[in-house]
């Protein structure tokens, strides 16, 4: 199901992307140039505006059932839980060293590291 609406999703970005670049460009974005002559606060609906708004409606449909599809997957499970879960020993393989082991043997209190003289 969720691999269906991904690509009608996919399709739909693409399809929208496609009608926006094809719509001729009225130069209203910074409110230079355009017009016309009739001053209105609405132009006339194309068939390529009607078409941005069914594909943008489309596409933010599918985004919404795409992210509950996505919280139904991820329901009870968390990124902390899923860290703090041990994994299964394997055999033959090391033991992990503690923190203590960690350290060089040459590192006593405040003493600078200093590389072994050769």
């Amino acid at each position: 199901m969720e691999n269906v609406v991904l690509i009608i999703h996919l399709i739909l970005a693409l399809g929208l992307i496609a009608v926006v670049l094809l719509q001729r460009s009225e130069g209203g974005g910074l409110g230079i140039g355009g017009g016309g002559g009739a001053v209105s606060g609405r132009s006339a609906a194309t068939a390529l505006g009607k078409m941005t708004w069914i594909l943008a409606i489309g596409f933010i449909a599918t985004s919404i059932t795409l992210t509950i599809i996505a919280a139904e997957k991820s329901a009870g499970s968390s990124v902390i839980d899923r860290l703090s879960a041990t994994p299964p020993a394997q055999n033959g393989s090391p033991a992990l060293p503690a923190g203590d082991d960690l350290l060089p043997p040459s590192a006593d209190g405040d003493a600078p590291l200093v590389p072994a003289a050769d």
